[in-house]
């Protein structure tokens, strides 16, 4: 059977379907997830050493090393006339299994996603922390690819990018971009940020905010003159502050919530949901730092910055999830159904949608 398959042909099968992911796992045929999906190809069901022979075909000699010993393995590929994937090898049940995700080559710009006019002027920002959220696989990457495409295109200013592992990859137009990729280049995120500040930047992407040192280092680096983008899996803004101080300990804890209300600019808490007609769309929530929102995050009051975020969403350019929600389907671009079961407020979402007889 592993003569049969070719780990390259299946990609290109991610390719030519439009999917996002691909998935080998022993006892199953090869899926691959279209519209947030999962489809199953029509192919031999795979067992481990069909896999490990197709996936180790992919691996360098050393990437092979640090499988074997942490049966934990996430690297990035770029396969000529296929495309560009990030990879995730592990085990499962003894045997070796493979999630892919494709990443497109082309970087996308704020206007190609629809994105909010607000994004180009948050970009124009000396300094500050810009935080993209939401569950994996929701879109955080495509979006923060936009924002920087929109500031190499606009500004002159080294950007450096911190991630495990490097996704897309920007060809330099007035920027002059230094990808890193963690493991590799650099030993983690915490260390590459400490010595970020020695390598004159002025935007620093942190692919993932994972720890307290990694967090502690984006905000003093947003504090002393750099533009920070970073990302969490967090499903709301409030969410995101609040998953952000409890990294800390209780005495630590005053001080972090005065350089959060200091330094955030904006978060953008996104999902992507299924587009009535195929293809998917990003569902974005977004709070702006006013100085409404800094007090109450200064004054430890997370939970009334939903209700903050709700007045005057038009003149400070915010916008909550359930209104966000409610536009897409009164604009007929997702199901009414789709948007209930994706709302992190499905009582308050409903009740709008009644009111307006949707």
């Amino acid at each position: 059977m592993s003569q049969t398959l070719d780990i390259r042909k299946l990609l290109k099968s991610v390719v030519a379907y439009n999917a996002s992911d691909l998935h080998l796992v022993s006892r199953s045929e090869p899926q691959i997830r279209i519209d947030g999906r999962l489809v199953a190809l029509n192919l031999p069901v795979l067992d481990g050493k069909t896999i490990e022979d197709m996936s180790y075909s992919l691996l360098t000699e050393k990437q092979k090393k640090e499988f074997e010993e942490h049966n934990e393995l996430d690297f990035a590929i770029l396969l000529p006339e296929v495309g560009r994937f990030r990879a995730n090898y592990y085990k499962t049940m003894g045997d070796i299994a493979c999630a892919f995700r494709i990443i497109p080559i082309e970087i996308p710009s704020l206007d190609d996603l629809n994105a909010k006019p607000i994004f180009k002027k948050l970009v124009k920002r000396e300094k500050g922390l810009i935080l993209v959220t939401g569950p994996t696989g929701s879109g955080k990457s495509t979006t923060l690819a936009a924002m920087l495409n929109e500031i190499n295109e606009t500004e002159n200013r080294h950007i450096i990018s911190v991630e495990d592992p490097v996704e897309f990859v920007h060809t330099n137009k007035q920027c002059l971009f230094s990808h890193r990729n963690v493991g590799t280049d650099t030993a983690n995120f915490a260390n590459a940020l400490k010595y970020a500040m020695r390598e004159d930047p002025d935007v620093i992407l942190v692919g993932e905010m994972r720890d307290k040192e990694t967090i502690a280092a984006a905000l003093t680096a947003a504090e002393t003159g750099h533009l920070v983008f970073g990302t969490l899996h967090t499903n709301s803004a409030p969410q995101t502050i609040n998953r952000i101080i409890d990294v800390f300990s209780g005495d630590e804890q005053p001080q972090v919530r005065a350089q959060l209300s200091t330094s955030i600019i904006a978060i953008i808490a996104q999902a992507l949901l299924p587009r009535l007609g195929g293809g998917r769309v990003a569902a974005q929530e977004l709070m702006i730092n006013i100085p409404a929102i800094a007090n109450l995050i200064r004054e430890d009051k997370v939970h009334q910055l939903y209700s903050q975020m709700q007045l005057n969403q038009q003149e400070t350019g915010m916008v909550t999830q359930t209104q966000e929600l409610f536009d897409l389907v009164r604009k007929r671009v997702i199901s009414k159904q789709d948007a209930i079961q994706w709302s992190n407020r499905p009582d308050e979402l409903i009740k709008a949608l009644d009111a307006a007889a949707l």
